[in-house]
């Protein structure tokens, strides 16, 4: 395949994997409603390295290690659902807070810091096991047989700038009036189904790397 062509399929494939739901969007577009615009960009950009490490990983084979050593796969599967889990408390803590606050006429509304939630978005990132072997696949898949050595250096930065772009048009588009007033006259339910959720994906984790331990 054409390294040119290979590219292009690559970060085409790399941006579907971006849009696709998952506990990434979840985290930026609560932040973005639930905190503020700016944090939702810190999200934003969270996501985007996260995406980055990964993306490096898998390129010099990380995804053939983890294939190789399979304790080594289940006990990040193992972290990862721990993660997703204390993910999933915070929220519906969350939640319950709200509702106790808005009961003594409080809208229950505070700020974390861009900092803070940089660092949280990054971890959510990295907390998926999954995206290395997806990721992996990709590379498996679409890059060449001989592989140039531009192509090392240019997938990563312009997989950021690909991730880090969705994620902060998300955050624009959600944080605006019209979404953050919805969600705010909603907030203690949808915290709890996005605890649900994230904390069915982190259980599923925990019972796949039980299984492959077993």
């Amino acid at each position: 395949m054409d390294p040119v062509v290979s590219l292009f399929s690559i970060l085409g494939a790399l941006m579907l994997g971006a849009m696709s739901p998952g506990p990434a969007f979840l985290f930026v577009t609560r932040t973005s409603v639930a905190v503020s615009r700016r944090d939702g960009l810190a999200a934003a950009a969270g996501m985007g390295l996260g995406a980055t490490i990964i993306c490096s990983l898998a390129l010099i084979g990380v995804r053939a290690v983890l294939a190789q050593v399979a304790w080594l796969y289940l006990g990040f599967k193992l972290l990862g659902g721990l993660y997703l889990l204390y993910l999933a408390w915070r929220l519906w803590r969350g939640a319950g807070s709200v509702a106790a606050a808005r009961s003594n006429g409080d809208a229950g509304h505070r700020t974390q810091g861009p900092t803070r939630t940089f660092l949280l978005a990054l971890a959510t990132q990295l907390s998926n096991p999954k995206a290395v072997v997806v990721i992996g696949g990709i590379f498996a898949a679409l890059l060449p047989e001989r592989v140039p050595g531009w192509m090392y250096a240019a997938i990563p930065p312009i997989n950021f700038a690909m991730e880090t772009c969705w994620y902060a048009i998300v955050a624009l588009a959600i944080s605006s009036s019209a979404p953050r007033s919805i969600y705010l006259r909603a907030r203690g339910w949808i915290d709890r189904a996005a605890g649900a959720v994230l904390g069915a994906l982190g259980l599923r984790l925990i019972l796949e790397s039980a299984r492959g331990a077993g």
